[in-house]
């Protein structure tokens, strides 16, 4: 088999090696993605949803500098399988090749984006997969502006100790989710006093820990509650429905606009977080309120089982 022919059926990561050029690019690939989804031109394709296979490799501009492990400095999955969702969520589509290309231009949005190989395939038409590949480069001109999308509004709520602690909890989750908005839970430290050190930045680092211990005893009371650490994190929890409990240390600390608030003033550090996405209000359960915060704050009672 010549060595085109074999390129030809090869996996796009691949044929993206093959044709690489003097520029060195990184590469980010999401494979074998199977969705559930109308789509087809035929009668027999209408009104009943088939399997769509989707192979995707992104070729980068490489990062400036270290990478330090941070998921907000990539090109990350997600915003690769999130152009796949949002294409088909604009309309229902005839042919692979119009979704090829759709994608491939959403994700050429990114400003890491140079090139992008879009492979998808139908799984239930016949025998085999039938599907399309494309290619689609980046002319040289400075991206697209990208539409923005609309500034999310979480519900952002803190829990005291007494709250987490609380036989409410669940009844107040429920009550919460049931307002449709996205839900991010912020906590202090325990009870239980955290070591005590005599430099300034340890310490700082120390509190913000103990913030961090105890969000995972509030996940441990409720399933929903999934601990997060990152912006990135958050935008898809917000965009897939999911309960964060907000683990503040790297925000705290890579942030251009620090906090007024020390991690002993758990509220108020809560209330400038939720002032980074605007939001209206605080809801505060279980503890008392500081003289001033970034955000208006609306304090109940861990008493009380109706928020």
């Amino acid at each position: 088999m010549s060595s085109e022919t074999r390129l030809a059926f090869a996996h796009p990561s691949e044929r993206s090696a093959a044709t690489s050029t003097d520029d060195v690019l990184d590469r980010i690939s999401v494979r074998d993605h199977i969705v559930e989804v109308e789509i087809g031109a035929f009668q027999a394709e209408r009104g009943v949803t088939q399997r769509v296979c989707f192979n995707i490799v992104v070729e980068v501009q490489p990062l400036v500098g270290e990478i330090d492990d941070d998921v907000d400095r990539i090109l990350s999955y997600d915003r690769v399988t999130e152009a796949i969702q949002a294409e088909l969520a604009v309309e229902r589509l005839a042919l692979l090749e119009t979704l090829a290309a759709r994608i491939a231009e959403r994700i050429l949005l990114e400003p890491q984006a140079m090139r992008v190989f879009v492979r998808i395939e139908k799984l239930d038409r016949g025998p085999g997969a039938l599907g399309v590949e494309i290619v689609r480069a980046r002319d040289g001109a400075p991206p697209a502006e990208i539409a923005p999308e609309p500034a999310p509004h979480p519900e952002l709520v803190f829990l005291s100790n007494d709250a987490i602690a609380s036989p409410h909890l669940k009844n107040w989750l429920d009550q919460l989710h049931g307002q449709g908005q996205p839900l991010i839970l912020c906590v202090g430290a325990s009870d239980l006093p955290p070591p005590s050190v005599a430099h300034k930045m340890a310490q700082r680092r120390i509190d913000l820990l103990a913030i961090e211990q105890n969000a995972w005893v509030l996940a441990a009371r409720d399933e929903r509650c999934v601990v997060v650490e990152t912006r990135t994190e958050l935008d898809w929890a917000m965009k897939n429905g999911q309960t964060s409990v907000w683990a503040p240390s790297k925000i705290v600390l890579d942030s251009v606009d620090p906090a007024g608030a020390s991690p002993r003033d758990a509220v108020a550090l809560a209330a400038w977080f939720a002032s980074t996405f605007e939001a209206r209000e605080m809801l505060v359960i279980g503890a008392q309120l500081p003289e001033t915060t970034a955000v208006p704050l609306r304090a109940v009672s861990a008493d009380q089982e109706t928020l």
